[in-house]
């Protein structure tokens, strides 16, 4: 139940950072405070909830980009320069990927994403 709940706030905010940011360019994202700000919120809550996953079901879901998104959480954590590299590179990479693949193990696995035991 706990993978559920995951990653329901995972698909949630992955999917207000596809439509923030569905026709803006790098420089014009990061350029706007407001929507970049949010970006980087929603795109911290899912790496706060990839977190929290467990090793057994990241070894269930190898496709999904682990090492990106925790390498994305360390760049949120230094430089101005690195942070905005590993937002953009969330944007146009990780959120996408991540979105098609947690639909395909919804299909393949599908208990990982009941709320029910």
């Amino acid at each position: 139940m706990l993978n559920a709940v995951l990653f329901a706030i995972i698909e949630d905010a992955a999917s207000k950072v596809l439509i923030l940011t569905e026709d803006a360019d790098k420089d014009e994202l990061l350029a706007s405070r407001l929507t970049c700000g949010e970006v980087k919120r929603l795109l911290l809550i899912m790496t706060g909830m990839i977190a929290e996953i467990s090793a057994e079901t990241r070894d269930r879901m190898p496709e999904l980009e682990w090492s990106g998104w925790n390498a994305t959480s360390r760049a949120f954590k230094g430089s101005k320069v690195k942070a905005n590299e590993a937002l953009w590179f969330a944007v146009r990479s990780l959120v996408p990927a991540t979105v098609m693949w947690l639909r395909v193990y919804r299909q393949k696995r599908p208990e990982l994403f009941s709320f029910y035991v």
